[in-house]
């Protein structure tokens, strides 16, 4: 058992929440310190003076088999195009060993980072062949006790462009996915989209499988893919079961387009995930002056009640040379790039990196209240609007009901305390952890941890 004693949350506080197994057991207000009750045998209290409680970060978008290669490939000119090509000789040279290392630091330092959900998509094509699968699906298990990992197939290349595709993403299927993923922009014309849909469509309804497909990441306005697939999806009954990420295409396209497959994605229970921190490097690489930003209509999508959410997508590979798998730092950069400023547009960007990605998930067991799953943060911050200014990671992550992650920032100011600190001579030297589990030091009486 865990008691967090005297910690806020985003609807106010202080409140002392309870843990007893993998679940929140109680959130009650918390008593004054004299007038707490005996501690239950066996309980780890842990004093919440001044953290900020939240549900664990779901990352809904990622790319864990492709991480931290950048340094591996040759300088592009910065457009998907480029990178899909840079990537393709380094995705031949996968082995499981080497995609699993880097997916299993990948997933620490975002469980780290205060993500204990994350779905991945997979590269199945026929330079990575099921290499990229084999390796991410070995992490996901090395790092089951950490963090909960979803796998989509994802053929980058197409499946008209690349043939072996198909057989390939039917395999794919065979031994275990979560979702089938798609990009039928990259097909060479619209027959060619269209057919790319309709495969990874049967795949998935053959399976019983949602599709979560990358959908027109392209400056390309007249690349209008979203409706195929939104048409296909109510076509087949499969509402609810979609998700389209980028959408880039759409902020360029026309306002009667625009209007009416928004609606389309409302009436279908289409899911949207804009990517900041990727598309705000790939896209408008052609503009001159005005330079678009990259993402999707938030605006639009938010005010016709679609679900919408951010997720982190690239990490130092051939798309995107930044990213460390932080959900905070996604937040950030979405609410500058989509102007999200007013305290209503920051509870909103909260919810793309929590409840809406939760959403996707099909998650119900989610939240900060009693009888749901103890996936949880604590920020030392006194609101979420600090929370993201400051920028600092997560004091404690929880994932099924125990502690998985502890970071400490600490600043000193003053030439006397910063040398003392480096010669180990009084000062006191705090350092960030990153991902796994830790012995958190805490002992069953309600003291301070050290600082």
């Amino acid at each position: 058992m865990y008691i967090l004693r005297g910690v806020k949350t985003v609807d106010g506080g202080p409140v002392d929440l309870t843990i007893e197994g993998e679940t929140i057991a109680s959130l009650a207000p918390a008593p004054p310190a004299v007038a707490a009750g005996p501690i239950p045998a066996g309980a780890v209290v842990i004093p919440g003076d001044g953290l900020l409680v939240l549900p664990a970060f779901v990352d809904i978008h990622i790319h864990l088999d492709k991480a931290f290669v950048r340094d591996e490939l040759p300088d592009t000119d910065g457009t998907l195009e480029g990178a899909i090509r840079a990537m393709r000789d380094r995705k031949a040279r996968y082995t499981s060993d080497d995609v699993a290392a880097r997916a299993s630091r990948l997933i620490r330092s975002s469980v780290t980072a205060g993500a204990t959900r994350i779905r991945t998509h997979v590269d199945i094509d026929a330079a990575a062949r099921l290499v990229a699968l084999e390796g991410t699906r070995r992490a996901a298990a090395e790092c089951a006790d950490l963090c909960d990992v979803q796998i989509v197939a994802f053929p980058q290349e197409g499946v008209v462009r690349d043939p072996q595709a198909r057989r390939l993403m039917e395999r794919a299927v065979e031994l275990g996915v979560d979702a089938v993923g798609g990009m039928p922009h990259w097909e060479a014309d619209p027959a060619a989209q269209r057919e790319h849909v309709r495969f990874c469509f049967d795949l998935a309804a053959a399976a019983d499988l949602d599709v979560d497909m990358h959908v027109d990441e392209t400056d390309d306005a007249g690349v209008r893919t979203l409706e195929m697939v939104v048409d296909e999806a109510i076509a087949r009954g499969w509402e609810g079961r979609v998700t389209v990420g980028h959408v880039c295409s759409l902020a360029g396209a026309d306002e009667a387009y625009a209007a009416r497959v928004i609606r389309k994605c409302w009436e279908a229970s289409v899911n949207v995930i804009a990517n900041p921190a990727t598309n705000l490097i790939l896209q408008g690489r052609g503009d001159r002056g005005l330079i678009r930003r990259g993402l999707t209509r938030v605006a639009e999508f938010r005010a016709a009640g679609v679900n919408l959410c951010f997720g982190q997508d690239n990490v130092s590979d051939g798309f995107c040379p930044f990213g460390r798998g932080d959900m905070l730092e996604i937040a950030f950069l979405a609410a500058h790039a989509a102007h999200l400023t007013s305290r209503r547009d920051l509870d909103y960007a909260l919810r793309g990196v929590t409840e809406a990605p939760a959403r996707v998930w099909g998650l119900r067991d989610y939240g900060v209240r009693p009888g749901v799953r103890a996936d949880l943060m604590c920020f030392r911050a006194a609101s979420w609007e600090e929370a993201l200014r400051l920028q600092n990671p997560p004091e404690l992550v929880f994932f099924k009901g125990r502690p998985v992650a502890r970071s400490a920032v600490t600043t000193v100011v003053g030439t006397a305390p910063v040398l003392a600190g480096l010669r180990g001579d009084g000062g006191e030297e705090r350092r960030g952890s990153e991902g796994g589990a830790a012995d958190d030091g805490w002992t069953d009486a309600p003291s301070r941890r050290s600082t």
